[in-house]
């Protein structure tokens, strides 16, 4: 009983880690990387279809990625669906290839995205903490109801504790590298 409470815990923190790794691979920094384009959604023969099924994305090299179509025709949709993301980018066509060159980021666009990176790493944190809490309130639910020992749900609670712990350090871990990334000129 106390273990699958324990065990369900970290798997809904290790999900919270991953959500977070995602997050951090949408926010862009000053390298080209293929997930920057996995919000792009394009009109593909009237529904919105992400970008990564109807065409090939690539690194061309460390500023510009590479964009290739399964269909000729899809190339002005695609190019248009960049154009209109939020990302801020300036697609250019060369044949059936579109080239996506990444900006260089300002030093105010540098503190933004930290202050981004930083806010969702807040959100993780406090996921991992209601995790927590959730866990420690099923374990007091089964102390009254006299299943566990009260002796039995502290040392759980300390265990979940520990758990929380771990997973928040490795939350900083993470803020820490990509704000190191951001800020690298």
């Amino acid at each position: 009983m106390i273990n699958a409470i324990k065990e369900d815990a970290k798997e809904r923190m290790e999900k919270s880690l991953d959500a977070l790794g995602h997050a951090f691979a949408k926010i862009r920094t000053g390298r080209a990387h293929p997930s920057i384009l996995d919000t792009v959604r394009v009109d593909y023969y009237g529904s919105e279809m992400p970008l990564s099924q109807v065409a090939n994305v690539g690194v061309e090299d460390a500023r510009t990625l590479t964009v290739s179509p399964w269909e000729k025709n899809m190339v002005p949709e695609i190019e248009k669906a960049i154009m209109k993301s939020d990302l801020g980018l300036n697609p250019s066509t060369a044949g059936g290839v579109i080239r996506v060159p990444m900006p260089p980021l300002t030093e105010e666009t540098r503190r933004g995205y930290t202050k981004q990176a930083r806010a969702e790493a807040e959100g993780a944190r406090v996921a991992i903490r209601n995790i927590r809490r959730d866990a420690l309130a099923q374990l007091k639910e089964l102390q009254k109801e006299k299943e566990i020992s009260e002796d039995d749900e502290r040392r759980a609670g300390d265990d979940i504790q520990k758990l929380t712990d771990g997973y928040v350090k490795r939350v900083e871990e993470l803020l820490g590298a990509k704000e190191t990334d951001l800020m690298e000129v």
